[in-house]
């Protein structure tokens, strides 16, 4: 069977890709750096983080990008023995306007490098890429109207003005042709996230719609022309659980169609898994896949209606892989582990170093850990919703304007951070910085007050994360008995849902290692090894 999600913590908006036997998946970063993940499969069971092709500051470079912002849906494809990936890099949120430019890369093979961007269009989000069996390839977005009541974390119907498509030509590098707006969506609105597909001689669009909230679905449409018109499918919705709020996957949408080698068929969609009792998804927008039949020329979900299974039929020959519970980081190789990212910033050699320190990430403190622009802070996803991480700092900070320690990290405006610093008073001490979802003002607060003095030498710290609560903990270097850091923070914050609430943000939640020095004088921190490890 296909347990989902089949990529748990914040991957979104799966674009799939089949070659010969080999599948791959493409999900949007937003403003984490490398820039899109692309994962690999042969069985659609167990799946493999594979490349992040955005890499370089000549492909992209996202300092200012607002959160939420950056790498939006990708489009993974192959033809005429090229990988094309369409994305989009959106640099305004909040406010009428989105400024989102559309790019695409190309590369040989998933693995090798991928080249330079080619500027497309900034019409809307959301680009798809479409390589029609006559050799002609077409190129999908979804349409922005300013002019509109819409903003950010509130999104209107009217901002979303259509999917539009035009032809792309590949020796040009250009499009070309008339600009058409092939279909408006259905009556539940907020259409976004175009993907086509041709079969017995119809085209299929599938689309996005209702928001990244919990009436989000993946809607269907069909025309024997390209430019339409378009007919609704018969149930509307392919996918989506808007209506049945007891569903483990709930937020079901924006997937795309692949079929098998022997003619089964699948489809990716976005989902999310909500904890009791603030319905909050701290692991963001996970990556699950449905098997699907046909009937009258029109896809429908094998296991009946438009709710996704957790579990699904795989194609023969799939067998889940046990993943280990705990993972050991120790730093010991000359590039960053593939689990982590950072933030925003094409120019890592600003913010971190694997050499200056061998067998340690040693982090430059830049900005401070809301910044926009240059933030050290190195982390991987939440995939669980009980963990437990651990790290150990080298850190002798000169002034209060001198962190470092060990963060769960959503955005600007809702973290949790064990923190190490100095405190006039009581010297070196370990304490919590806390911004529990103050927007738009991001202001911390301080759990365990001043904090607790500690002697010099390496702090180990540690954060457990049960559901809805948070607990840090710290220990010195000669001890073996860990204290509690400050009380039980809401770990349900760090979340899509958190602060500002649904449609305010859409990526998920972090743990990693963070050094901030708003003094100016790049006050370093070395940590000895990351340790997650799922506890349920």
């Amino acid at each position: 069977m296909i347990r989902n999600p089949i990529l748990p913590g914040f991957n979104p908006d799966p674009s799939i890709c089949r070659v010969g036997e080999d599948y791959y998946i493409a999900t949007s970063t937003f403003e984490w750096y490398p820039g899109v993940q692309i994962h690999h499969s042969r069985d659609l069971v167990n799946w493999t983080l594979v490349r992040r092709p955005l890499e370089r500051a000549s492909q992209l470079d996202m300092r200012g990008n607002p959160d939420s912002c950056g790498i939006w849906a990708p489009c993974l494809s192959f033809a005429d023995g090229l990988f094309y990936l369409v994305y989009t890099d959106v640099k305004r949120y909040d406010g009428n306007f989105k400024d989102a430019h559309n790019y695409i890369v190309t590369s040989p093979t998933i693995e090798g490098e991928w080249s330079d961007p080619v500027y497309v269009n900034s019409s809307g989000f959301d680009p798809s890429l479409f390589h029609d069996d006559d050799g002609k390839k077409w190129f999908l977005n979804m349409q922005w109207n300013h002019r509109t009541e819409s903003y950010g974390g509130a999104p209107k119907h009217p901002a979303f003005d259509g999917i539009l498509l035009q032809e792309w030509d590949p020796v040009a590098k250009e499009l070309v042709g008339p600009i058409r707006n092939i279909f408006a969506g259905s009556s539940l609105g907020l259409v976004e996230g175009p993907h086509l597909f041709k079969r017995n001689g119809w085209y299929y669009l599938t689309t996005a719609e209702g928001g990244t909230g919990y009436d989000h679905a993946v809607t269907m449409a069909r025309s024997r022309q390209i430019e339409g018109p378009y007919e609704m499918h018969p149930q509307t919705h392919l996918i989506t659980s808007k209506d049945h709020p007891t569903a483990v996957l709930q937020r079901a949408g924006h997937g795309q169609y692949v079929e098998t080698s022997e003619g089964e068929v699948y489809h990716t969609h976005l989902c999310s898994r909500p904890l009791a009792p603030s319905r909050r998804s701290p692991l963001g927008r996970e990556t699950a896949l449905q098997k699907c039949i046909w009937e009258d020329d029109w896809l429908y979900l094998a296991q009946g209606g438009v709710v996704p299974d957790v579990e699904v039929p795989a194609p023969s020959g799939g067998f889940p892989v046990e993943k280990p519970k705990r993972l050991e980081t120790l730093f010991e190789g000359p590039d960053l582990p593939t689990e982590f990212q950072w933030l925003r910033t094409p120019l890592p050699e600003r913010i971190f170093s694997l050499q200056a320190r061998p067998g340690h990430l040693r982090l430059y403190g830049r900005e401070s850990i809301g910044s926009w622009f240059e933030q050290s802070l190195v982390a991987r996803r939440q995939e669980h919703h009980a963990f437990r991480a651990e790290t150990i700092v080298d850190f002798e900070p000169e002034t209060y304007q001198q962190a470092a320690g060990l963060t769960h990290y959503y955005n600007r405006h809702k973290f949790h951070a064990a923190v190490v610093t100095l405190h006039e008073k009581l010297g070196r001490v370990v304490t919590v910085f806390s911004c529990p979802g103050d927007f738009p003002h991001a202001r911390m607060i301080f759990p365990a007050g001043s904090g607790v003095s500690v002697a010099d030498g390496p702090v180990h710290l540690a954060m457990q994360v049960t559901d809805n609560d948070l607990q840090f903990y710290w220990r010195d270097g000669g001890s073996n008995d860990w204290q509690e850091l400050g009380p039980v923070l809401d770990a349900s914050v760090i979340s899509d849902e958190g602060g500002r609430g649904e449609h305010g943000s859409f990526t998920g939640a972090f743990v990693g290692m963070f050094a901030f020095d708003t003094s100016g004088r790049a006050k370093y921190a070395d940590f000895g090894g990351f340790s997650y490890e799922e506890i349920r």
